[in-house]
């Protein structure tokens, strides 16, 4: 069965979002990122080649409540700004064109020391913790599987020669040894990162 000239993207949104804010300093939108899809798919060696369909893979902002370890107030996640930013993100993301959005969870763990606070204990600039030095532990759950699940399905179904991977993530490399055994041309887009693992670069046949 003979493999279409066509190339999926496969958007890591975690990862992408964090990249996105770090270099533009704002929560990026729907915009930002559908111009780093043009810009990928501007990569010389994709040229002549048709898009299949953009993969945006996340989790739906949690929704739930918690009671916060040390003075005891109530945190309603759904009423925050990182819940809407995130909500209307998704939304406005999914009504792009050639997009597919495929959505994991997200799971309160209970409360953790913030970044700032830890720093700040370590360096000895601070001796006791405060109330707006606890966050909320919320991990991300499914979707990496969703990743791996669609490159393979990807590969087996040979829907598309090339996929390209934007993330950092290492857990996707054996689904991209398996992509490469199929046939599949993997490329992979860390966004500029060079802190990536070296079996990701191992395992992809370019780096946009």
């Amino acid at each position: 069965m003979p493999v279409p000239d066509r190339v999926a993207v496969l958007l890591d949104g975690e990862y992408l979002k964090k990249i996105l804010a770090q270099k533009l300093r704002r929560f990026p939108t729907e915009s930002d990122v559908m111009n780093e899809v043009r810009r990928t798919l501007e990569e010389p060696t994709l040229a002549g080649l048709t898009l299949y369909r953009i993969y945006y893979y996340t989790a739906e902002p949690f929704s739930g409540a918690a009671i916060h370890p040390l003075d005891g107030s109530r945190l309603d996640f759904a009423g925050t700004s990182i819940f809407s930013r995130n909500t209307q993100l998704i939304d406005r993301i999914e009504n792009q064109p050639d997009v597919a959005v495929r959505r994991g969870t997200l799971v309160h763990q209970g409360w953790e020391l913030g970044r700032a606070a830890v720093e700040e204990l370590l360096a000895g600039r601070k001796q006791n913790v405060e109330a707006g030095d606890v966050v909320p532990k919320i991990l991300q759950k499914g979707v990496d599987m969703r990743i791996g699940l669609d490159i393979a399905a990807l590969a087996l179904k040979r829907l598309v020669s090339v996929i390209v991977i934007v993330s950092g993530d290492s857990d996707l490399v054996p689904a991209m040894k398996l992509a490469r055994r199929e046939g599949l041309r993997v490329y992979l887009d860390a966004l500029g990162n060079r802190h990536i693992r070296p079996e990701l670069k191992k395992h992809a046949d370019r780096i946009v």
